[in-house]
C-alpha cells in the first residue's frame, strides 16, 4: 500500500469503507451528498468504475471515484476533510484517477465543480483541466457547476505534451458529485 510521507494510505475502496464514507460525504456535502446506496452501486461496477479512499490512522480523510466508458472518463467525486487539507491528498488522488483514467483508454476526463469553489477549480487546471460549458443551477442549492475537462495524449502526456501530474501538490474538497 503506497503510503504518503505523513502516513497517509492510499488504496482501493472497500465496501467496509461506504459508513465512514457516507458520513464524510453528509458531513462535507450537506446539500449534494450522495445518498448510501450511491456509494454500494458505484463499487458494484468494476467494469466502468475505480474507487480509491486516503487512509491515515486507520481513519479515510479523502476519497475519489471514477467511471470511464471509452473514449471518456468522468470524475465522479473527489473530497479532502479540511483538517488534512493542503497535504497533497487531493492531488495524489486526482493523480491517480487520472492514471486510471489513461489504463483504460480513456481520451478525455471530465468532471463538474461548483462555481463558488475557486480552491478545488485551481488545482483542475494546474492538471490541464480547462471549462468547456457551465451547467446553471446544477447543485440543489442552485450553484452552477463548471464542466471542465483534461484532454488526454499518448504516452502518459497531456495532448500539448506537458505532464499528467500537477508540480505541486494540492488537496481538494470536492470535484462536485455526478
Amino acid at each position: 500500500m503506497p503510503t504518503s510521507s505523513d502516513g497517509v494510505v492510499f488504496r482501493d475502496m472497500t465496501l467496509e469503507d461506504v459508513p465512514a464514507v457516507d458520513a464524510l460525504e453528509q458531513r462535507l456535502f450537506p446539500a449534494d451528498a450522495w445518498p448510501l446506496h450511491m456509494f454500494l452501486s458505484e463499487l458494484s461496477q468494476h467494469e466502468t468504475r475505480r474507487y480509491l479512499v486516503a487512509e491515515r490512522g486507520g481513519d479515510i480523510v479523502g476519497y475519489a471515484g471514477l467511471m470511464c466508458i471509452e473514449p471518456i472518463a468522468d470524475v465522479q467525486t473527489i473530497a479532502v476533510v479540511p483538517e488534512f487539507e493542503g497535504r497533497g491528498i487531493g492531488s495524489t488522488l486526482l493523480t491517480r484517477l487520472i492514471e486510471e483514467a489513461r489504463l483504460r483508454g480513456a481520451a478525455d476526463v471530465l468532471l463538474e465543480v461548483r462555481a463558488d469553489n475557486p480552491r478545488a477549480q485551481q488545482l483542475y487546471v494546474r492538471f490541464g483541466f480547462e471549462q468547456i460549458h457551465v451547467r446553471r443551477g446544477y447543485y440543489r442549492d442552485g450553484v452552477d457547476a463548471l464542466i471542465m475537462r483534461l484532454q488526454l495524449g499518448p504516452e502518459g502526456a497531456l495532448d500539448d505534451g506537458a505532464p499528467a501530474h500537477a508540480p505541486a501538490p494540492h488537496p481538494t474538497t470536492e470535484a462536485g458529485q455526478a
